[in-house]
């Protein structure tokens, strides 16, 4: 009997080295952190690769595509074509949809006509604005020091998102940059070197021309549409942030709220808030950024929002050697998508799609559509994850309510545009095959809200299993 439990006690001790020999062959071979065990909470040991860093869109992402098999076009002709007949289009209606894989058009009906594309004007100024300044280009709000003794600079970069006073503090996606922040740095930097009253001055002089677009209606402004476009807004020229109705000069009333904000940190603007230029070379007190320029793009996109589309459009012409007005950021506009072979069938006066003389025809804008969804230019995709997703965000996300185009809400991914007579819808889809393709429907003679009719098209799109 002991003979037999000195047999188990060598066997059993037998075992726990053959384990702990096993367990100190998987530490090593998979580079455990030992201390952990002895100095308190596990610390995590680094990959040898980074994790890949997540990606934050706009909205739900349409699933991956391409690899399917192409519609077949005599079916996807024909369920477009009978859509496309209802009397709610009026009589000029370009439609385009292309394969973005291959590049070829798989319908076109009057697809080269040029049509007033209005908001859908967005999709070329945002390819533009990625394919030119970057995706993560930021927009600077400074001040400065001004020339004379105890006086400083407002200087406005162009940025229309720049948070005012009344603005509150909780940041929307994607986070704006903050005028009160600024002025704290301000005054911070002013008081650590014994100034307690300036001199305030503001500097505007980025954009020039005309602050209303050709093609504008006069009453865009008074209406709420947009905003005077100067280069030093807060709220987007909002005299609240809650509301529509806009300021007549967003220079000044950002400069009086600074000067305001600056009192209340102990520095006093003394005298009149003027326009100033600042000196080149200025001295810089402070400054606050905005977002990255791919953010700034996907809520140009997801919200229809005109001064900002107006304030990029701007920006690719600084970044292009062009002057910041409506001529350059236009002429700067159609430089890069020429650059990029997308320029075909494009002519703007504006960034936003609020002129009534910008004309886009069909197939250009599927053709913008599919440069921005390709593999081949990661640096364009904010475009497509800046598009409203079919009724859950943006202007798309009461629509495709109909029984013919509920089967396109989650999956239909596409920017609108609305003006008098115009109705337009240009987006992608992923087929019920597993095809990506992209479409542009445009329609500036119709006589009724046609928005219906144009989302039973995308939703034929994205059902075709043809």
């Amino acid at each position: 009997m002991v003979r037999r439990e000195r047999w188990v006690a060598l066997v059993t001790l037998a075992l726990l080295q053959v384990f702990v020999i096993a367990a100190g062959a998987y530490l090593i071979t998979n580079d455990f952190n030992l201390s952990a065990l002895t100095e308190g909470p596990p610390r995590p040991v680094a990959p040898a690769e980074p994790p890949p860093v997540p990606v934050v869109t706009a909205g739900p992402v349409l699933a991956a595509g391409g690899n399917g098999p192409l519609p077949t076009k005599g079916t996807l002709a024909g369920r477009l074509e009978d859509a496309l007949g209802d009397p709610a289009l009026g009589d000029r209606v370009g439609a385009a949809v292309i394969d973005v894989s291959s590049g070829a058009e798989l319908f076109g009906s009057a697809a080269d006509a040029a049509v007033t594309p209005a908001s859908t004007t967005k999709v070329a100024t945002m390819v533009a604005t990625l394919a030119s300044i970057g995706p993560e280009a930021r927009l600077t709000t400074r001040v400065v020091r001004g020339q004379a003794k105890n006086s400083v600079i407002l200087v406005g970069g162009g940025d229309p998102t720049l948070q005012g006073p009344r603005a509150p503090r909780s940041r929307p996606y994607p986070r704006p940059a903050s005028l009160t922040e600024l002025a704290e740095s301000t005054a911070e930097a002013l008081k650590a070197a014994g100034v307690t009253k300036v001199t305030l001055g503001y500097d505007d002089t980025l954009y020039t021309g005309s602050r209303l677009a050709p093609g504008w209606k006069p009453g865009y402004v008074p209406e709420g549409s947009v905003a005077p476009i100067t280069a030093l807004a807060v709220d987007e020229g909002r005299a609240d942030p809650d509301s529509w109705t806009r300021v007549s000069d967003p220079s000044r009333t950002a400069a009086l709220a600074f000067a305001a904000l600056l009192r209340k940190e102990g520095v006093t603007a003394g005298g009149s808030v003027r326009p100033a230029r600042a000196p080149d070379g200025a001295a810089e007190l402070a400054r606050v950024e905005s977002a990255p320029v791919y953010a700034l793009v996907e809520r140009t996109l997801t919200l229809s929002d005109n001064d900002l589309a107006e304030a990029l459009a701007r920006q690719v012409a600084l970044k292009e050697g062009l002057p910041a007005s409506f001529e350059g950021g236009a002429q700067a506009v159609r430089r890069v998508l020429a650059r990029i072979g997308a320029d075909k069938g494009v002519q703007t006066f504006d960034g936003s799609g609020l002129s009534t003389k910008n004309r886009i025809s069909a197939a250009a804008m599927a053709r913008l559509v599919a440069v921005a969804a390709s593999p081949a230019n990661p640096h364009l995709h904010a475009v497509i994850s800046g598009m409203p997703v079919a009724g859950f965000t943006g202007t798309l996300g009461q629509r495709f309510t109909g029984s013919l185009s509920r089967p396109g809400v989650g999956v239909v991914r596409a920017k609108t545009g609305t003006l008098n007579n115009v109705n337009t819808l240009a987006g992608l889809a992923t087929t019920t095959d597993g095809r990506l393709v992209t479409f542009a429907f445009l329609a500036d003679k119709v006589p009724v809200n046609a928005e219906p009719v144009l989302d039973r098209l995308a939703t034929i799109v994205s059902r075709c299993g043809c």
